[in-house]
């Protein structure tokens, strides 16, 4: 039997899905990239509402992508079998053992979480990683770092195979080397720029433990250009962890991606809000073209 009362919750739900139509318009048969880490991956119930967000994405008609970290895993597993992990500049040095657990924590344990995760909330996905099909070839980004790596090579043919299908794509940074025996482990926010910008993709979305991008006075930037960001950069107002997000995103812009947002993962549905709303969770980083829509 069917309840009759109306409360206001209910109301506000079906506004709200009245007001997100446009939106959802807009972005039918766009293809948005997301990059997904941080402690949010440590909790069941993020993990779900992530999920959520992305099968919904793919439900109103655009094509997402998860590209998923895994550092705290990483750590965690390399602490357990006694070995040494050290830092360069804020990145790992990954010698040939610590890039094989890097290869298992990412590729099995965490690749296969969000699958699983996805696919709980009604959605359809499939795990890969950079090595599979030659989605991302790399070379060393430094050779103080072992072996990390740089993308220098990138085949998404498998990742708009997978659209076609309905699947949502769940990627692992873990690619191949020129040589063909070779592993490197990739930073997520740069494996997201790559696949991003070989896929033209619409929104490149960064979440991030941050509220985005700063000024001088500590206030959030809703808007920058790519020559606002070398700016900021230059003058010392962007600094320390923030310097490669923007770069990555700076890197997606100029490679053909419409905009990319850093954006606050923390904020519940931070992607929907992003994408769905004029509520701007983040920094958006594009050129000097108009805006998609206003950000508050």
């Amino acid at each position: 039997m069917r309840k009759q009362s109306m409360d206001r919750d209910w109301i506000a739900t079906a506004r709200t899905l009245n007001e997100a139509l446009p939106y959802m318009q807009r972005y039918s048969g766009a293809i948005v990239v997301v990059k997904f880490g941080g402690n949010a991956m440590g909790s069941a119930e993020a993990m779900a509402d992530f999920a959520r967000d992305v099968v919904l994405m793919r439900q109103v008609g655009a094509y997402p992508v998860v590209v998923h970290g895994g550092g705290p895993m990483i750590n965690d597993l390399l602490k357990r079998l006694n070995i040494e992990s050290t830092f360069v500049r804020g990145k790992r040095v990954t010698d040939q053992q610590t890039v094989e657990v890097v290869e298992m924590v990412l590729t099995g344990l965490v690749n296969k979480r969000i699958v699983q995760a996805i696919m709980d909330e009604g959605g359809r996905a499939v795990g890969l990683s950079g090595k599979d099909d030659d989605l991302m070839v790399c070379e060393a980004d430094d050779p103080e770092l072992g072996f990390v790596g740089r993308p220098i090579e990138m085949n998404v043919q498998v990742l708009r195979d997978l659209f076609n299908a309905g699947i949502i794509p769940v990627v692992a940074p873990v690619a191949t080397g020129m040589d063909p025996l070779e592993t490197y482990n990739v930073n997520g926010d740069t494996a997201a720029g790559a696949i991003a910008g070989a896929l033209k993709a619409d929104r490149l979305l960064l979440l991030t433990d941050v509220p985005g991008v700063k000024d001088g006075s500590g206030e959030v930037v809703t808007q920058l250009t790519p020559d606002q960001v070398r700016a900021m950069i230059a003058d010392g107002t962007i600094a320390g962890g923030m310097i490669p997000k923007v770069e990555t995103a700076v890197k997606a812009v100029e490679d053909g991606v419409r905009a990319a947002v850093i954006l606050d993962g923390r904020l519940p549905n931070a992607a929907l809000l992003e994408l769905f709303t004029d509520y701007g969770a983040g920094s958006m980083i594009r050129s000097s073209e108009p805006s998609v829509k206003p950000r508050t």
